[in-house]
Order: C-alpha cells, then structure tokens, then sequence
C-alpha cells in the first residue's frame, strides 16, 4: 500500500487530511509537537480503524534530524514513501509596526524553513526509491493577497509558493510532483486566533470577525471546511493530477482568485 506523511496532524487541516487519506488507501505517520501526543493517537485510532495502518512521530518540523526522522520511520514500517503533506503552520497576529524580529523568524522557522525540510528529507527519500511521488505543502490565499496585521504570516506563505515553484522545477525529472493548498477561512483553531485579534482590536465581540467574513467575503456565500482542503490534497496526491504541478492552488469559496 503507498505511504504519505502528515505533518501538523493533531487537529484542524491537517488531521481531515490525513483521514482523507486513510479513506484513499494510505498507510499514514502523523506527526505534530510533543505536546499533541494525546491528539495524535486518538487519530492514530482512527486511522486504525479504516484498516490502514499508522505510526505517531512527535517532533519539531523547525529541527532538520526530526524532519528526517518522520520520513525514516514512514520508510522503516511502510516500505517506502509516496506522499508528503508539509502541513504544520503558525500564525502571528502582528502588523508590521508591531512585530518583533523574534516573532518573524518563528513564524517563518516554522512555515518556511519547516515546508524546506520537509519537502527536502522526502524529495530525497523519493529520488533513492526511483520512482514518483507527490508532495504537497500548507500555503493560503495571504500567499496571493495579505490581510492586515498578519504580516510574517502573509510573507511565509508568498514564500511557500515559491518554495512550491522551484521545487517543481527541479524536482520534475524524476517524476516528483510538488504542490500547494492554499485556504481560505476555515473554522480552525488558527482562525479562532484570527477572529480573537481582529475583534479585540476593533472592540467588538469575539466571534464577529469570523461571522462576518464568512458570510460576506466569499462569493459562493459560504467558507471551505477542512474536509474539503483535505479533498483537495486527494486530489493533488491522486492519479488525475500527474501533470499538475509547481501550482498552489486556492480554496476558498470564492474570495481570492489567482
């Protein structure tokens, strides 16, 4: 059966995406922080339950020796790679004027310099194995468009596509595709942090900000869920997309359009 990774597993996108690929056929590592181990077996459980197997990896996607370590253990207890999902992300609700250097780099330590591993340790991984593969890392319609007061963020994720793009490049002779998911407003708890700083800066309830961006931003009236960017990494880890790649394609509902 093929194997994929998923980091930054324990909850929202990322753990609909690794369900999704239980229900594909996918044998599965899911990793996230030490501090989501309980998170991380009760998906385990679940992944379990389909019938397919999973193995929990806790580590840090910042540190080069964890990264290679989940992609170790999909090979050791799977055979071999297929899938990597670079899919652990942070947000900090900064504007330019107000955010340190410290919070810059851990944003991008985590957004851009995890994604490089990640794509790196399977790229390899793949390339020894001589065959295909996929991989797919976390971007966002603020990698097309930035929002106010989340700069580091916007900035991580116009450096995840092109990450995306020149990995596709290079990685195209052996028959590696490279892409990106790129989502809108999703009901996740980095969206809780979101709607928490929009309000409070504007003094108005919490929960508002969300409310009111989820019904009037998107032109189809109504925001992706996680199930549905986890159908789009089906998608892009499927065999219809062979010739799709270097693209970080969007999923919103309608509000951003590349």
């Amino acid at each position: 059966m093929p194997s994929a990774v998923v980091t930054g597993a324990s909850q929202g996108i990322g753990r609909a995406i690794a369900l999704r690929l239980a229900d594909d056929g996918f044998d599965i590592v899911v990793n996230d922080l030490a501090s989501q181990t309980a998170l991380l077996e009760d998906l385990a459980s679940e992944v379990k339950a389909k019938q397919r197997g999973c193995f929990v990896v806790t580590g840090d996607v910042t540190v080069e020796t964890d990264v290679q370590e989940i992609v170790l253990k999909a090979v050791s207890s799977f055979g071999e790679l297929n899938v990597m999902v670079a899919n652990a992300g942070v947000i900090k609700m900064k504007s330019l004027l107000g955010l340190t250097g410290n919070e810059f780099d851990k944003v991008h330590a985590v957004n851009v310099r995890g994604v490089f591993l990640c794509y790196q340790a399977a790229a390899k991984q793949m390339i020894a194995q001589g065959k295909s593969g996929r991989i797919v890392g976390a971007c966002s319609i603020a990698g097309y468009r930035p929002q106010p007061d989340a700069l580091a963020y916007a900035v991580s994720k116009w450096g995840v596509r092109g990450l995306t793009q020149a990995s596709a490049i290079e990685l195209a002779p052996y028959g590696i595709n490279v892409n990106a998911y790129c989502p809108g407003m999703v009901k996740t708890a980095m969206w809780d942090e979101i709607d928490a700083a929009i309000t409070k800066k504007h003094g108005v309830p919490l929960g508002s900000a969300w409310d009111k961006g989820s019904k009037e931003r998107p032109a189809m009236g109504k925001t992706p869920t996680a199930e549905d960017i986890a159908g789009c990494v089906s998608f892009l880890v499927g065999k219809d997309s062979r010739l799709i790649t270097g693209q970080s394609i969007i999923i919103d509902g309608g509000i951003q359009f590349s």
